[in-house]
């Protein structure tokens, strides 16, 4: 019985690792769907990962995560929620080797949408 408790600890630290350690989690899930795939078709050793996914018709996890978001974005463009449509028009800041630092968030004007919501909250705790 104690042996089964420590076994289950074991299992969930493996589960909470891979989750919680730095590291590029979709990898580390496609390792797992890689042995699940091979497990559930018996597959040797040699047989490639990729074939395994074509044969199953099963779309790897980068692949999945890519239509998932895009389909997100899709059905978020005509959403009537202002912050979902504004998510979709973001366009990210130029990619630079500096780190931005909180202080240079003090220096920028906030945008509209930014601008907006503060409005909306100002305007909220008034009424309170």
């Amino acid at each position: 019985m104690n042996n089964e408790r420590e076994n289950t600890r074991h299992k969930n630290k493996r589960i909470h690792s891979v989750f919680y350690k730095r590291g590029n989690v979709l990898h580390r899930l496609q390792v797992i769907q890689n042995k699940f795939c091979r497990a559930a078709t018996d597959a040797h050793w040699c047989v490639r990962n990729s074939i395994l996914h074509r044969d199953l018709e099963l779309p790897t996890l980068s692949k999945y995560m890519k239509d998932a978001s895009k389909r997100f974005f899709d059905i978020a463009g005509s959403h009537p929620n202002a912050l979902l449509r504004a998510a979709v028009d973001y366009q990210p800041p130029p990619p630079t080797h500096f780190i931005r630092r909180p202080r240079n968030v003090l220096f920028d004007p906030p945008d509209t949408l930014t601008a907006a919501v503060d409005s909306l909250n100002d305007v909220n705790d008034t009424h309170d």
